[in-house]
């Protein structure tokens, strides 16, 4: 009886959600029985009642104990032996684990062999409707206490926590055939010996095996198969570097002699960017699946060393995908995550990405995750690492079932990954599989875990390696025999020495053929673009009129809408009828025009639908029905493309990795995400450093995701006014000292070489113009775009029908059009700027009677720096002093970037002078007065023409 033990937890949350059940059905649960009554003497309910539901009972009136208590407390899941995976070895005073505590149920030892009849809401009894009270323990301590865990009491949906029952309560559940048992063993070998074989011929070099979680290869693989048995075609997977050579191996299959190579210091890379190393690849493949011989396409997406960032990346291309495929319930397409234990308690960005889960835009009807549990995060304890008693706790927040299991169990492993992948296929929710391992080695292959874990690498070393364990076993019981073991392994072994005999004749490594997004058709057979043009992109006006008609009007009937907008309606319909656009009339117009030629258009933040400063107004709420909104943009043309604009939660990492991975799916897309403020995009900096940045150059990877960063300095104070303009200039790979060649296509060949474009838009017609020309390039940049705040409303920042009809292009420099540049013989000062410091500009320079004397061109692209319409403003002002007036501080925005490049064009010759506010370590003052000062002060300068007499550069 010693080794007993009980899982009353279960049955007890199954009984809280059963108990709303019998009130409303007016039964009681005392009385009720699901067979003829037991004998049995308690004082608990009387005669006619179960055992079971005794207990039920018991658990019921002490709900302290129905949270506290949990068979997965006490199960063995750790592979060691040496640690509690929850992180406490209390055992659960209301477990039956002695003789003694059966007093606690008014139980006696004699009570062990009666015969109880089964409530019909537990699964143990299989065919049979009563059991010995013995046997009933036997079998709950077989289910929920031996190297399975399971966590889904705080689950509140009866018939969920039913179907898990099911699954795991049945007796014979986890009963494999021979030829499944021979699969798993094989899949084994290949994780293990791929691992052995790398060990062998690189002992030097970082890989990041998966050493002491090698059952990882086939739990990945059973998802795999079961969800493609349930109808599952498309899968796409993240995951950290540890094991990923061996994924991609053995669960993508990657030709082996191209991971190989990989490894040789001799191997020279070709001319597609710069790189990473191997165990941040990733890999695009289609094949059929042995097991289903069904054809399913495989994903593995890059990932840096940001262990978890990844995560809502492969969510947002996992959304994309489903969506083109007018796949709406997943059903065709999913997603698994591979997390580390450290990583998944510690990174915020998991419950970010959790939290998306279930939002209508966002949703990709459940997520398989597996949870590589080390039990160490590189050097730090569990116990230091975490304060929730397991790594998976942050899944409990969305009501996902997490299921435990002990790594040196294949069976057990195999087995939960299919419920798993059962379970999302069933109710399109996420699920939870961890994975109780351990990790032979350091860190990396060249750390020494015994300085900081001197006991645990004791043991694990001491460890008989998991393949070994289930070969012995399955040898002893006559599934396969020790020779047809060994051949298995000789056959890897064998495969791998002739995949690293080719590996040698490799010489160049090219990036692309681990491309994990690859878009067929769009570019020519060597993935170069198919032309070096971009077409103009104005388009015709009577679509512009169209367009602006459905803006400024309630497609649908007895729809009623607030007065305010009502005005801002009316507003709009004047300015198509003056043939003219205010900044949210431009926005409308390019997406809608993009919509008419078939291209998707997908808009998301925070508060996007309005937009902060209530100038979008893309839904309409109907003031009178609750829910019901209209989405004017859809209802343009019969046959358009659909517009998809949709609020996010409060969470920038997590949203902006999405729509980075939305992005990744197809170019025929724009894909824009929007910041509440500029400045807010800092919480997802690791996507921009890591991701859009970086993105082509480490992984020949085009996306043409859009960045819209409210700036301005307005007094607003240091949260709400700077998008940090300079920290994306920094990033920029154009060269500032490098003098370029304009050729015929030089601005479109300018575009493809940089990593990335930089606006900062003075009008709503080039605001238009560069969201079409995002498009229409032949091919994928991401655009960064500081919008305007107060110039969505300025009387100057208009547009004119002229300025967006077919043949307009967007300007990257707006040159000066007043009388300054009918004389530029007699300026004395030419001014260049960017953004809405402009507007400031002109009208000081009003006030000041200086039109004729001092010139003013606008910098509309800022990166990738237009060296050639810089040269012909400066070559066209030879007389005049040079400024470059911005409202950021000195040591932000963009001064510090193209000061350098100027002097580059003007072949130093000639200075360009500061113009803005002094260095400072804030973006902006919180005081208005404060603000005020400052601009005037600058603006002072700006048209002192003596400002910078008898100074040198």
């Amino acid at each position: 009886m010693s080794q007993l033990r009980l899982l009353p937890s279960r049955l007890g949350a199954q009984a809280t959600k059963l108990l709303s059940a019998r009130d409303a059905l007016g039964l009681s649960w005392r009385n009720r029985s699901s067979g003829p009554p037991a004998i049995f003497p308690s004082s608990r309910g009387g005669g006619g009642s179960s055992y079971m539901e005794e207990m039920y009972l018991a658990w019921l009136e002490n709900p302290q104990s129905v949270h506290k208590i949990r068979g997965h407390h006490v199960a063995q899941l750790d592979p060691l032996g040496i640690l509690d995976a929850d992180l406490d070895s209390f055992v659960p005073s209301d477990l039956i684990t002695t003789i003694d505590k059966l007093a606690f149920y008014d139980l006696q030892e004699a009570d062990l062999d009666k015969e109880f009849q089964l409530p019909t809401t537990t699964f143990i009894g299989g065919s049979e409707s009563t059991l010995s009270l013995r046997e009933i323990i036997r079998r709950l301590e077989s289910t929920y206490c031996q190297h399975i865990g399971l966590e889904f009491m705080f689950i509140n949906d009866v018939e969920q926590c039913q179907w898990i029952r099911q699954k795991f309560e049945t007796p014979g559940v986890m009963q494999f055939s021979s030829e499944e048992k021979r699969t798993l063993l094989a899949r084994l070998v290949r994780s293990m010996r791929f691992e052995d074989f790398l060990a062998r011929k690189w002992s030097s070099e970082k890989r990041f095996g998966l050493e002491g979680c090698e059952v990882m290869i086939p739990a990945l693989k059973t998802i795999i198969d079961k969800s493609s048995e349930m109808g599952i075609e498309n899968v796409i997977l993240g995951m950290p570097h540890r094991g990923r050579l061996n994924v991609l191996a053995n669960v993508i299959r990657k030709d082996l002699e191209q991971i190989f190579c990989q490894f040789d210091p001799k191997l020279e890379a070709a001319d597609e960017g710069s790189g990473d190393v191997k165990y941040h690849l990733g890999m695009y493949h289609e094949r059929i699946n042995r097991v289903t011989n069904r054809n399913i396409t495989l994903s593995l997406v890059a990932n840096p060393s940001h262990l978890e960032a990844v995560d809502p990346v492969v969510q947002g291309k996992t959304k994309a995908e489903q969506f083109y495929r007018g796949d709406t319930q997943g059903k065709k397409v999913m997603s698994i995550l591979v997390h580390g234990d450290a990583a998944f308690a510690g990174q915020g960005v998991v419950y970010e990405t959790f939290h998306l889960s279930d939002l209508p835009s966002y949703t990709t009807n459940g997520t398989v995750h597996v949870v590589v549990n080390n039990q160490i995060g590189f050097t730090t304890d569990p116990r230091m690492a975490r304060s929730s008693p397991y790594p998976t706790d942050v899944a409990r927040v969305v009501n996902a079932p997490i299921f435990h299991v002990n790594a040196d169990d294949p069976e057990a492993v195999i087995y939960v990954c299919s419920v798993a992948a059962e379970w999302r296929n069933t109710f399109n929710k996420d699920v939870v599989v961890d994975l109780v391992c351990y990790r032979r080695r350091g860190h990396n292959e060249m750390d020494e875990p015994m300085f900081t874990q001197p006991l645990m690498y004791k043991q694990i070393h001491r460890q008989v390696p998991v393949l070994k364990k289930y070969a012995d076993k399955l040898i002893a019981e006559g599934t396969v025999t020790l020779q047809e073991f060994e051949e298995e392994i000789a056959k890897y072994d064998r495969i791998c020495e002739e995949a690293y005999g080719r590996s040698k004749d490799k010489k160049i490594l090219h990036i692309k053929h681990w491309l994990d997004s690859p878009w067929p058709g769009f570019f020519n057979m060597d993935g170069e673009p198919k032309s070096m043009t971009c077409p103009a992109t104005g388009i015709p006006e009577d679509v512009l009129t169209h367009i602006g008609h459905v803006a400024s009007s309630v497609p649908l009937e007895d729809f009623k809408i607030h007065t305010g907008l009502s005005r801002i309606l009316r507003g709009r319909a004047d300015m198509t009828r003056n043939r003219a656009v205010d900044w949210a009339l431009a926005e409308y117009m390019a997406f809608g025009s993009l919509l008419k030629e078939g291209t998707h258009v997908r808009l998301s933040g925070q508060d996007v639908e309005r937009g902060t400063f209530s100038h979008r107004h893309h839904v309409l709420h109907d003031q009178e029905v609750d829910r019901r909104t209209c989405v004017p943009m859809n209802h343009l043309w019969p046959d358009q493309a659909p517009y998809t604009v949709c609020n996010s939660s409060l969470s920038e990492y997590g949203v902006l990795g999405f729509e980075l991975g939305y992005a990744m799916a197809s170019p025929n897309a724009l894909v824009l995400w929007e910041a509440q403020f500029g400045d807010f995009h800092n919480t997802a900096q690791c996507i921009i450093d890591q991701f859009i940045s970086t993105g082509q150059a480490k992984w020949v990877r085009h996306n043409g995701i859009v960045l819209l960063l409210p700036h301005g300095m307005e007094g607003m104070g240091p949260e709400h006014s700077s998008a940090r303009p300079e920290r994306f200039l920094q990033m920029s790979n154009d060269d500032s000292d490098a003098y370029p060649a304009f050729a015929a296509d030089f601005e479109v060949r300018q575009l493809y070489d940089c990593n990335w474009i930089v606006v900062n838009c003075s009008t709503p017609a080039n605001y238009f113009h560069v969201l079409r020309r995002q498009i229409l390039l032949p091919f994928r940049k991401p655009l960064i775009i500081f919008t305007p705040k107060s110039l969505l409303r300025h009387p100057e920042a208009k547009s004119s029908f002229d300025q967006m009809v077919s043949g307009t292009s967007f300007q990257r420099v707006i040159p000066e059009g007043g009388a300054a540049a009918q004389a530029p013989e007699r300026v004395r000062r030419l001014i260049f700027c960017t953004g809405k410091v402009y507007y400031d500009l002109v009208r000081e320079r009003s006030s000041q009677g200086l039109e004729e004397q001092v010139a003013i061109t606008r910098l509309e692209q800022i990166s990738p720096f237009p060296f050639d319409l810089i040269k012909q403003e400066a070559e066209k002002y030879r007389g005049a002093e040079l400024a470059w007036c911005q409202e950021e501080h000195k040591n932000m925005g963009y001064y510090d970037y193209v000061s350098p490049r100027f002097t580059t064009v003007l072949s130093r010759a000639r200075p360009i002078w500061y113009v803005g506010r002094d260095p400072a370590a804030a973006p902006a003052t919180g005081n208005r007065n404060t603000h005020l000062v400052s601009l005037k002060k600058f603006l002072d300068t700006a048209f002192n023409l003596q400002a910078f007499e008898g100074k040198t550069f």
